[in-house]
């Protein structure tokens, strides 16, 4: 009988997907330094869905981001705290759904029935979240017969 291929981290891919949401939310959140808040409406259709990116904490080289979404018929709500690194323009997750303390591997089957590569797949999604918000989104502050797409 033969053992399952152990899962081995793809150090360099987890670096780029991180880099890759940092710049994303850097795109979102531009002014995050100074501002302590940015609404986003997502538009589906018809219906408007709010996003809020709120700076929860600050230091010199960290900051933490807590992205939140409201529930709508077309999605439930989600909360996501990411840490971003600014000095090496990286972000990742570090919460998502009161969730916390991702291991980079985990052994299945493990006592919280966690993927063994759940910490890539919530970086991924984190990356497709805000992907989603940078092509379908658009700052509250416009009112929403001019909205127009971030970009």
């Amino acid at each position: 009988m033969r053992e399952p291929r152990r899962y081995k981290i793809d150090l360099v891919e987890h670096m780029a997907e991180c880099d890759q949401n940092y710049a994303r939310i850097v795109k979102l959140f531009p002014d995050h330094a100074e501002v302590d808040h940015r609404n986003l409406l997502l538009c589906f259709g018809e219906e408007v869905v709010n996003v809020r990116l709120s700076v929860l904490e600050r230091s010199r080289y960290t900051s933490v981001i807590l992205l939140t979404q409201e529930t709508s018929s077309v999605a439930p709500s989600n909360s996501i705290r990411i840490r971003v690194y600014h000095d090496a323009k990286s972000a990742e997750v570090i919460e998502i759904q009161n969730q916390r303390r991702f291991e980079a591997i985990y052994g299945y089957p493990n006592p919280k029935m966690r993927q063994r590569d759940e910490k890539k797949q919530i970086n991924r999604f984190l990356g497709e979240f805000l992907g989603f918000c940078l092509t379908f989104g658009a700052s509250s502050d416009v009112p929403y017969e001019n909205v127009l797409t971030i970009r």
